[in-house]
């Protein structure tokens, strides 16, 4: 298991469609032992994924969740609070979605937004934001000595990176939906967002809570990268696959009711 911070910045190269499809099925694969060793051993997981829009969190998730069971690995995506969750504790509306045994859950997004989005934006107060700061480590402790474990990624990316992508979303109809008048606001907020990032990081990149940084300019290598490392922080089992013998079906004593009456999609393909 990686244990230290690696502070060496390098030049991600291309990598070749084949070598990085054929990287991601093992990856994956061994996602599915990691999968399995979770269930097994009764562990609760909890990820962390933040960053700038545009960072490659949610590509991430994708890849990670794709071949996975829903049930046991859950993504939370939480939309903005309501005026009621607004008056809760603030980690309160996190806290209900939290993993229970055998359960791995993947925040994209968490609540690192009150030191991120909140803060630039407005949406809290300087008192609510400097609690949080204060009170952030200490729930994280909390959580771990509970028995989580608990792993925190900050996706990074360039703004000459990031304009590519908004402008990717903007100009294509399946990804509008993705861009944001916060979005736009980010954009404008570059560098508040950049102090805000480094703020966070004094308070909560802790000894026992550390940030990882994922280099996100180059996607590809990116999700290889973040998706290697989840798997080091574990000690899982191989995945082992047993033969499986599929059961002869009786047909004998059923007759198939009559199917001219059913309602059929057009076969248009």
């Amino acid at each position: 298991m990686t244990t230290k911070h690696n502070n060496k910045k390098r030049k991600n190269k291309k990598l070749s469609k084949d070598f990085y499809e054929s990287e991601l099925l093992r990856l994956q694969t061994e996602l599915v032992a990691l999968q399995n060793w979770i269930k097994n051993s009764g562990s609760r997981v909890v990820v962390i994924f933040e960053g700038r829009d545009a960072s490659g969190k949610g590509g991430v998730i994708k890849r990670i969740t794709q071949c996975l069971n829903p049930r046991i690995v859950k993504t939370v995506a939480l939309p903005a609070p309501s005026d009621r969750e607004k008056s809760q504790w603030y980690f309160q509306r996190y806290v209900q979605h939290l993993p229970a045994a055998g359960e791995m859950v993947l925040f994209d997004r968490s609540w690192y937004n009150r030191a991120g989005v909140e803060r630039v934006m407005g949406f809290c107060t300087k008192k609510e934001y400097r609690e949080f700061l204060r009170s952030c480590p200490e729930f994280e402790h909390m959580l771990i000595r509970s028995g989580i474990k608990l792993i925190k990624y900050w996706f990074s990316v360039s703004d000459t990176e990031q304009e590519k992508r908004f402008k990717s979303r903007i100009h294509s109809p399946l990804k509008r939906w993705k861009f944001s008048l916060v979005d736009m606001e980010s954009r404008a907020k570059w560098v508040d967002y950049s102090k805000a990032k480094d703020a966070m990081f004094c308070y909560t990149d802790t000894s026992f809570s550390p940030w990882w940084v994922v280099e996100g300019d180059n996607k590809k290598n990116a999700r290889l990268n973040c998706i290697s490392h989840l798997l080091d922080q574990f000690d899982y089992e191989p995945l082992e696959l047993t033969e499986i013998e599929l059961p002869t079906i009786n047909h004998s004593g059923y007759v198939r009711a009559p199917i001219h009456k059913n309602n059929f999609v057009p076969e248009r393909y």
